[in-house]
């Protein structure tokens, strides 16, 4: 558990000193940590450690973890960050602070019906990749809109770039796309790339393998 707390303010200072290079804020990148499959003895002592937002993927994974650590002295934000069937919203509403993968209307007609008013962002799959979730560029502005229309308050935008290649251009994208849209928040940068995406304005980062360690698998994480 040490090594959690160890790991976490290192992310925290590197975290904080890309946000300077980019001229901002040491405090203007907001760190997501990250719990998928991660157990909660190890999400206890990311908590001690000072972690205030947790990212899931899952809706299985949430709930639980959620109402396990509802009692905590400091109960953290939750921020659902994963693909998720409209069949979900209604178990996760009740725990989510930031909707971060917001990628179809259909989605957040339902996430608007559960949760009035709701902190969105909406999801952009700039790679193409049919694998990974996120509305097609040319959509994003009609998504935002059907977001408002929804009854959700439209924060950003954020991405997955590809595995392989420059994660740059990429952020350096979405960054550009949310500026015309006039939004503020920008999710972009995990464990491998978040300093690249901070240099590229990045406003929020999910990590969790640089905090935690390599996934233990679904297993651990009910522990």
């Amino acid at each position: 558990m040490n090594e959690v707390a160890q790991r976490l303010e290192e992310a925290r200072a590197r975290v904080a000193a890309a946000a300077r290079a980019s001229g901002r804020a040491a405090d203007a990148v907001t760190l997501v940590v990250v719990t998928k499959e991660v157990g909660l003895d190890a999400i206890r002592a990311a908590l001690a450690a000072g972690a205030h937002d947790l990212g899931e993927n899952r809706a299985q994974e949430l709930v639980p973890k959620a109402e396990a650590l509802a009692g905590e002295p400091a109960p953290p934000r939750w921020h659902f960050i994963g693909r998720l069937q409209r069949n979900k919203v209604r178990a996760v509403a009740p725990h989510v602070a930031l909707w971060q993968s917001i990628d179809r209307a259909e989605l957040a007609a339902e996430v608007g019906r559960r949760a009035p008013g709701a902190r969105v962002l909406v999801q952009v799959n700039l790679g193409g990749e049919a694998q990974k979730g996120g509305c097609e560029p040319a959509a994003t502005g009609v998504l935002v809109e059907a977001c408002r229309a929804a009854g959700c308050r439209v924060e950003g935008l954020m991405t997955v770039p590809p595995a392989a290649g420059d994660p740059a251009p990429v952020f350096a994208g979405l960054r550009a796309m949310a500026d015309r849209l006039g939004l503020a928040e920008c999710s972009m940068g995990m464990s491998h790339d978040y300093e690249v995406a901070i240099a590229q304005g990045a406003t929020m980062v999910r990590i969790g393998s640089a905090i935690f360690g390599p996934r233990p698998g679904p297993g651990a994480a009910r522990r």
